[in-house]
C-alpha cells in the first residue's frame, strides 16, 4: 500500500510513493528561487522510499542544470515539479505534489545567504482566505 500520492496540476501524471522521508528542506538557493519562480522550493527526501507512476510516466521529463547538482523533473503538459530520481540512491518529492497530507514539519531552511530581500518578516504581512477583492 502506498504511504503518499501525488500528481501534476492537470492530473495527467499520477504517481505513489512507498517509504519514509528523512527530511524535508525549505531551500533559499538561487536555482531553486529560479526553478520555482518563488522564495524556496519546498523538497522532501528519502533514500529508502520507492516511487512508481501510474499514469503519465511518459509525460515526465527530467532537466540538470550543468555544472550543479540541481535536478528537477516536470510535467511536459503543465509545468508542475514532479519527484526527480537523477541523484542516485536518493528521492526527491517537491512538497506541493503530494495529494496525500504531509505530516511532518520541515526540517531545516537551506542556502539562507541566497535568501530572497522580500522573504523576511512574513508574518507581518496580511493574510486572506482567497485573493482579496
Amino acid at each position: 500500500m502506498a504511504d503518499y500520492l501525488g500528481s501534476c496540476l492537470c492530473g495527467a501524471v499520477t504517481f505513489e510513493m512507498t517509504g519514509a522521508f528523512e527530511s524535508f528542506y525549505l531551500c533559499h538557493c538561487q536555482h531553486c528561487q529560479k526553478d520555482t519562480g518563488s522564495a524556496h522550493a519546498a523538497n522532501l527526501f528519502s533514500t529508502s522510499a520507492s516511487l512508481s507512476w501510474l499514469s503519465g510516466a511518459d509525460a515526465v521529463v527530467s532537466f540538470t542544470l550543468a555544472g550543479t547538482q540541481h535536478h528537477k523533473s516536470f510535467c511536459s503538459l503543465c509545468g508542475s515539479a514532479l519527484p526527480n530520481t537523477q541523484i542516485a540512491g536518493l528521492l526527491v518529492v517537491p512538497a506541493g505534489c503530494l495529494d496525500t497530507e504531509i505530516t511532518m514539519l520541515p526540517t531545516a531552511h537551506i542556502f539562507c545567504s541566497s535568501k530572497a530581500e522580500w522573504d523576511d518578516a512574513l508574518e507581518a504581512v496580511p493574510a486572506f482566505a482567497r485573493l482579496p477583492g
